[in-house]
């Protein structure tokens, strides 16, 4: 009999050096085993593949590239013999290498591993033995995935990096820790250089509405240049923003860490607001939206303003020519317009106005703003918000408060009910069982309807409290853009316009339907939604 060998080596990462664990061992030290192996035995090695960084848990056997090719050898005979240092070489999936092997061996070819001899298929005990082993294989592999994953999240909720790269705004330093292989470990610290740059990145997205594209280009024309010196990618914007690292919390899949203090370049509530502008941007389907899709051009509403006749999306367009600007005949605009998509594509029966002027309705939009900005600075906070909500929650406060009396009183009563029980049954009690039977079901029913009048009362007072909560910020915010407004660039006019307002629908001669994204009716300016008639 020939004993032509073809030997396999694999390893799953390219740093597994760890000459003692036989089943993590390098590639080098397999192709060694494997070599002596044949000496001692007086085979000769005809063929050798070896796959690098080749998890054998997770990419099956169809799509190893050199599995293939030694099968397809096989299959022309160009070998008698396969050799590897441990079976989990061949792989450690639990549904598929045991018949890999399995037809390695009905092909003819002997299947030998240098720690455990042949694989044989005589009978049906060395099938489920075959099988026990590579099932064991996957288990283990399986358990280290989990045991990385675990360890990986230990460290990260104790404040540490878990490794890898630094992001964009962070240096690695020494931390002074050593790991199990007598290893020193680096932790993040702040690159002030790089951290002013995630700073602008989410100031321009945040506050004044820049898209990932724009923001890379602004960058690029301000001459900042990315960590290796070539220009902002918009993919990587992309990837800043959605980065909690930024907000000094680490993470390691769901695993997070306190917030770092020496780590945070910019606030959560700055990180929050970009997640939500990013996912109102991500639908591009969706009909209505609390931000822009983007800030660019000098038109104050984009994205979600509509024809009142037809629902249609308006949309900006110029028909190129240039005017004399009304206010400096010296100077030349575009006209630009508002355009009903659906009529000038003549895909719904609209009865409207193709066009309006966007410096009209632009026009009325601002002068409404104003207005609103106006009406709640001429109120002061305590007034708009705490007196009107003071009666209504101190009402519910002694409600709840009565409630709880009640309830904590009908449980006690319970309670010494169900004691006199044991006194009774031991003949210790001036009542009979029957007696204390019934009272204990009539105190059970009040017990139970007095804790539900508790429970929703509880819930009437925490509904108040939340409600209180989000004027309280609303207001804030509204008080912050009034501040800003008249200053602001026209992109975070544009941001602000869209934080207030949900939806304009637009009619004939600029007659306009708003609805708010804030429910105004609740500061008692009745605003919720307005029609106006320009």
């Amino acid at each position: 009999m020939e004993n032509r060998v073809c030997c396999l080596y694999r390893v799953s990462t390219d740093k597994q050096v760890d000459h003692d664990d036989k089943n993590q061992a390098d590639i080098p030290m397999q192709r060694k085993a494997c070599h002596r192996f044949c000496e001692e035995k007086g085979w000769t090695i005809v063929h050798e593949e070896q796959e690098d960084g080749v998890s054998g848990h997770k990419v099956r056997a169809e799509n190893r590239d050199k599995v293939q090719i030694i099968k397809e050898y096989a299959k022309q005979g160009k070998f008698d013999i396969l050799l590897v240092f441990m079976f989990d070489r061949i792989g450690r999936i639990a549904d598929e290498t045991p018949f890999v092997v399995e037809w390695f061996v009905k092909t003819g070819i002997r299947v030998w591993s240098t720690q455990e001899g042949e694989q044989r298929f005589d009978n049906h005990t060395d099938k489920l033995t075959n099988y026990i082993r590579f099932w064991q294989a996957d288990g283990e592999s399986e358990k280290t995935s989990i045991r990385t994953r675990t360890s990986l999240g230990q460290m990260v909720e104790e404040g540490h990096y878990k490794g890898g790269n630094a992001p964009y705004g962070y240096d690695l330093v020494k931390s002074g820790r050593i790991n199990k292989r007598k290893h020193e470990v680096y932790d993040l610290a702040v690159n002030e250089a790089e951290a002013a740059v995630v700073r602008i990145i989410f100031d321009k997205y945040v506050h004044e509405g820049y898209g990932a594209q724009r923001i890379a280009s602004y960058l690029n024309n301000q001459g900042y240049r990315a960590r290796t010196g070539k220009k902002w990618h918009h993919a990587s914007i992309r990837g800043i923003i959605c980065n909690l690292t930024y907000t000094g919390v680490l993470r390691s899949g769901d695993s997070r860490s306190p917030v770092q203090p020496h780590l945070q370049i910019i606030s959560t509530e700055l990180f929050e607001a970009a997640q939500k502008i990013r996912t109102a941007r991500s639908n591009s389907a969706e009909e209505e939206r609390t931000v822009p899709l983007n800030t660019r051009g000098n038109s104050l509403l984009a994205g979600n303003v509509f024809c009142g006749h037809c629902g249609s999306r308006l949309s900006l367009t110029t028909n190129g020519k240039a005017y004399p600007c009304k206010d400096d005949p010296s100077r030349v605009v575009k006209r630009v317009r508002y355009i009903c998509y659906g009529k000038t594509r003549k895909q719904t029966e609209c009865d409207g106005q193709t066009g309006y002027t966007a410096h009209i309705l632009d026009g009325i939009i601002d002068k409404l703003v104003r207005q609103i900005f106006e009406r709640m600075k001429a109120v002061p906070k305590s007034e708009i918000v705490n007196v009107r909500y003071r009666e209504k929650m101190e009402e519910r406060k002694s409600l709840l408060a009565s409630v709880r009396a009640e309830y904590t009183k009908a449980a006690a009563d319970l309670e010494t009910l169900k004691g006199e029980v044991i006194k009774a049954i031991h003949g210790q009690s001036a009542f009979s069982q029957e007696l204390l039977g019934s009272l204990i079901s009539e105190a059970e029913a009040k017990c139970a309807e007095l804790k539900q009048n508790f429970e929703a009362a509880q819930a009437a007072y925490d509904e108040g409290q939340t409600v209180l909560a989000a004027l309280n910020t609303q207001y804030d915010d509204i008080i912050s853009w009034s501040e800003m407004y008249d200053t602001a660039s026209f992109e975070a006019k544009k941001m602000i316009v869209n934080c207030l307002i949900g939806r304009v629908e637009v009619y004939r001669d600029y007659k306009l339907h708003i609805d708010f994204n804030i429910d105004f009716n609740q500061f008692s300016l009745g605003m919720d939604i307005v029609t106006i008639a320009a």
